[in-house]
Order: C-alpha cells, then sequence, then structure tokens
C-alpha cells in the first residue's frame, strides 16, 4: 500500500513536473512569437516628429510611390529644361540637369533649340521663359507619360504665351545626385507648342 501510494505521487510529481514545462515552454514561445511580430511591426511603421510629438505616418502603396514619383521626375525634368532667365550660366547649368534625367531625345532637341536660335534670343532680348505645369497623364502599366503645360516667354517689349504638350515614357535607373528619382525620361517628344491667344 505504501509503495503504491509512493508510485502515485512519484507520478503525480513527474506530472505536474512535465506539465509545468511543458506550460513554460508554450507561454515563451507565444511570448517570442508576439514580441517579434511587435517589434517587425514597429519597424515597418514610420514616425514623424512635429517638435517633440511624434505622428504616425501612412506608408503608401509601391505603385502609387512610382506613380508620384515619375510625375514629379517628368515635372522636375520640364521644369530644368524649359524654366530659365537670360543667364548664359543658369541656361546651361540647367540644361546639364536636365540632360542627367532624360536620353538622348532630350539633347536632339535641345540641338535643334540651339541651331533655331532659342537660346541666343533670350539672351539678346533679356528674356524670361517659364513653364506651369497643367497636368500630367502618366500611364503606370506602359509607363508612358503625357506633359500639358503652359508656356510664357516675358521680352521687354512683348509677352508671348505658348501652349506645350510632350509624350514620353519612363524607365528605372539608379538613383544618383543629379537623378534622385532614379527615373530616366526616354523617347520624349513634343506634340504642340504652338502660341495662344492672351
Amino acid at each position: 500500500m505504501l509503495i503504491q501510494s509512493l508510485a502515485t505521487k512519484t507520478k503525480l510529481a513527474l506530472f505536474t513536473v512535465l506539465a509545468t514545462l511543458i506550460a513554460s515552454t508554450v507561454i515563451c514561445m507565444f511570448t517570442v512569437y508576439t514580441c517579434v511580430n511587435m517589434v517587425t511591426g514597429e519597424r515597418e511603421q514610420i514616425y514623424v516628429l512635429d517638435g517633440d510629438i511624434p505622428f504616425l505616418a501612412e506608408r503608401a502603396q509601391l505603385e502609387a510611390d512610382f506613380v508620384m514619383e515619375a510625375k514629379a521626375h517628368i515635372q522636375l525634368f520640364h521644369h530644368y529644361f524649359f524654366n530659365m532667365p537670360p543667364d548664359d550660366d543658369y541656361i546651361e547649368w540647367s540644361l546639364n540637369k536636365a540632360m542627367y534625367m532624360a536620353d538622348a531625345t532630350a539633347l536632339k532637341q535641345k540641338n535643334a533649340l540651339t541651331e533655331k536660335g532659342f537660346y541666343s534670343d533670350l539672351l539678346s532680348t533679356s528674356a524670361v521663359c517659364t513653364l506651369t505645369c497643367d497636368s500630367i497623364i502618366f500611364d503606370e502599366h506602359s509607363k508612358e507619360f503625357t506633359y500639358y503645360g503652359k508656356q510664357m516667354i516675358k521680352r521687354r517689349t512683348r509677352s508671348q504665351r505658348r501652349s506645350l504638350i510632350t509624350s514620353g515614357k519612363i524607365e528605372n535607373t539608379p538613383r544618383s545626385s543629379n537623378n534622385p528619382h532614379g527615373l530616366l525620361v526616354v523617347n520624349w517628344k513634343t506634340i504642340e507648342n504652338k502660341d495662344l491667344a492672351y
């Protein structure tokens, strides 16, 4: 009877120890799993500081980011290519910046404008050329775009207002300080550049 009682108590003690070990292991594994998920979730969130107060920033989807970056790249390229004061050094600097953002089709248009005397005319008449973007239509599947803008050429004697429509395609390229979006305008052409009535 005593031996039977000791055997039962030993089995009970062994069962209690095993149950405690299994429960502790499950609790530890659940805790580690929960902690890993929390840390991973926190790493995927971005916080923006406003003074001393952190705000959770929402991350947009990659496709939406690409469309926004592509449109920003297209607008910046057109800004560098068409906005210029009557300053030879600035025109050269601005056009060089634009050349980093596009393929040889932009260089071809720049050379055509140079041959027509567009840049020398800006300098000789002290004209200021500005471009305002109306809209950019971008197809994220084909990566083709159409840019709509208004160009203003202000001279001392008269001002000229022109409509500008260009089209092209966007390709990925490595990011650099001269091309922060890591995109390239290719097959770029001017569809329309005509005078508008005031």
